[in-house]
């Protein structure tokens, strides 16, 4: 099912699609789950944990100081032109209609935002970042253009906008 979500979406995740891509009947997979949403659900929250325990096993074990992890995670290498595994659910407007199935995105990104801000005040304290900026903000910023990277990215067919967006990024 995660697969299915981060290939075709939401609404184009058919009940049918995940049985026969689980190879399981219509029976087994309602006596687990009461609807595709409750499916759905399940299967954004287990994405959102692994990418969350992804991303802070890379960015505790890269090498360098907190700015130059940060840098490095942005710039680790990614299936770009398939996009963000949660992110692209983002933008399904049944997703985001309801909560239970847009919560699980939300929180990935919120727990992405204060890592990337943890990070930012610690480079702050080392005297590798200005003092004056906002490290909330700019974790903010630094999120958006990920996510939109990936957007480029897939609009124009090519890992490039991706590649150009962050390293923009971090000549900012």
């Amino acid at each position: 099912t995660q697969c299915l979500l981060w290939e075709r979406g939401y609404v184009g995740t058919s009940p049918r699609a995940i049985q026969d891509r689980a190879g399981i009947g219509q029976g087994s997979m309602y006596h687990h789950f009461r609807s595709k949403a409750a499916l759905a659900q399940a299967a954004e929250e287990r994405t959102a944990a692994e990418l969350v325990a992804e991303a802070e096993k890379a960015l505790s074990t890269l090498p360098g100081d907190p700015l130059e992890r940060l840098c490095a995670f942005l710039r680790l290498e990614r299936d770009v032109l398939k996009g963000c595994r949660i992110g692209g659910l983002a933008v399904d407007p049944e997703v985001v209609a309801n909560e239970a199935l847009r919560k699980p995105i939300e929180q990935a990104f919120i727990w992405m935002t204060e890592r990337f801000a943890a990070m930012l005040r610690e480079a702050q304290a080392a005297g590798r970042l200005l003092p004056s900026l906002d490290a909330g903000t700019v974790a903010t910023t630094i999120l958006a253009v990920r996510q939109g990277s990936y957007i480029l990215a897939r609009a124009a067919g090519s890992t490039e906008p991706y590649e150009r967006a962050i390293d923009g990024l971090i000549e900012l």
